[in-house]
Formats: C-alpha cells, sequence, structure tokens
C-alpha cells in the first residue's frame, strides 16, 4: 500500500532513532528495526485480534517476561522505549539459540515451539528457506514480507513513493514523577490536548500515571519548563 510506506517512512523518523539507539546497545543487527514496519505498521496503540499490543506486539505474557508492566492502568507494551528495549532482550535471546536471524525472524512471528518442530520435520536443518514448507502458513510469508519492508523503507522513492507530509513537527522531552498523576490535570494546566497528551504517552491506558514507583511523562518539549515551574498547581488542579 504506497499510502502506508508513505506514512511510516515519516514516521520513521520519529521511531527509528528509539529502535537504532537500543539495537546499537544490544549489539544487534539495525535492520531489526522494520519488524515493527510488519507488526504494526509503527502503530505504538495497535492491537492484534490476539490481544499482543504496541509497536512490537507483544502478547502479556512475553511482555512481562522480559519486564514490561502491564496492568489495568499501564500497558508498558505500548511505551515506545521500554518495548523496543523488551524486544532487544527478546530478540537477543532468541539468537542465542538459533544463531540465524531469519529463524530468530521466523520465531518471533510463531514462537520458538513451532520453528523447533519445523527443524525436526526437516531432518535437523537449520536455516530458513530449508524449514519453509514446515512452518505456519503465516511465518512463511513473515521472512519474505520482512524483507520486502526493509526494501520499501530503503527504495520506496525509487518506485515513487515519497514521505507523507509532516502532519505536526514537535520536539518532545521526557520527565520522571513518582506521584500520581491525571493526564487531564496536565492538559488543563499547560494547554495541551488531551489527544495530544494520549499519543506522547500511549502506556497509560486511563489516562492515570499511577505513582509510588518512577513514571515517565513525555511532554512537547517547550512545556517541559512550565511543568517544573506549575508542578505543585498542576497536581493540586481537581486533584480529589
Amino acid at each position: 500500500n504506497p499510502k502506508q510506506v508513505a506514512r511510516m517512512m515519516r514516521m520513521s523518523e520519529y521511531y527509528f532513532p528509539i529502535f537504532e539507539e537500543a539495537l546499537g546497545r544490544y549489539k544487534l543487527p539495525y535492520e531489526l528495526k522494520y519488524v515493527p514496519i510488519i507488526e504494526s505498521a509503527l502503530n505504538p496503540t495497535a492491537r492484534s485480534y490476539v490481544g499482543a499490543a504496541g509497536l512490537w506486539q507483544f502478547m502479556p505474557a512475553t511482555g512481562k517476561l522480559f519486564g514490561l508492566e502491564i496492568n489495568s492502568l499501564v500497558d508498558e507494551r505500548m511505551d515506545p522505549i521500554k518495548s523496543t528495549e523488551a524486544a532487544c532482550r527478546f530478540l537477543s535471546s532468541m539468537y542465542s539459540v538459533y544463531r540465524d536471524w531469519n529463524l530468530v525472524i521466523a520465531a518471533y512471528n510463531c514462537g520458538s515451539g513451532n520453528v523447533n518442530k519445523a527443524i525436526r520435520r526437516a531432518g535437523g536443518k537449520r536455516d530458513f528457506w530449508s524449514i519453509y514448507p514446515y512452518l505456519p502458513r503465516e511465518t512463511r510469508n513473515y521472512v519474505p514480507i520482512f524483507i520486502a519492508a526493509n526494501y520499501a523503507m530503503n527504495y520506496g522513492q525509487e518506485h515513487g513513493i515519497c514521505k507523507a507530509p509532516a502532519e505536526k513537527v514537535m520536539i518532545t522531552d521526557t520527565i520522571k514523577t513518582t506521584q500520581r498523576l491525571h493526564l487531564e490535570q496536565v492538559s488543563k494546566s499547560l494547554d495541551i490536548t488531551m489527544d495530544e497528551l494520549r499519543r506522547l504517552n500511549p502506556q497509560y491506558s486511563r489516562d492515570i500515571l499511577p505513582g509510588g514507583t518512577s513514571y515517565a511523562l513525555c511532554l512537547p518539549a517547550d512545556k517541559v519548563g512550565l511543568f517544573i515551574d506549575r508542578e505543585d498547581s498542576i497536581r493540586a488542579y481537581k486533584a480529589d
């Protein structure tokens, strides 16, 4: 879909630096940044019919296994930074098993159990194209689609696909807070729309930062100083 590719080219300007920074720290191939292209189309609030969520489409159990907080108030699968960190740990752990990135990408889609079964049925061969006939149908398509996404994002312009116009250019910054806070308190006090705050903080399912431990609040950079200056009055606004 050329329009979708054009949109993802634009969105990649925001998300790819996050992915590349984490992949670099874990010494993983930068090409893995294309996994969220096919998992979520770079939509941090994407949900699948089976319950996967976020840019990297973690299932709840897998997300919790790799350190993500998932409860009625917070779903860190939708936090771009924390979910990327978890994805890097997940991908690293699978590479230590398979030592082949095509198999890792296949396992990311269908689980290591299905890949191990396909390896056994292929007589112990451990490359994607040898086990291809024994994989679930969706996974047979998954690695070729990953290759296609990689190509489209790098060479789309040669096929007449240009980045979609930027909807809004925004520089953001993040502050940490250990106190309970509702996004509406921030919205009313700093004149930021709730839609904008939700877009910047998709991990807070009910617009609430629970407090107790440290939680991140992403804001337009020009509002961070105001938040710090007005923090007491922001917390006092309709505090009950």
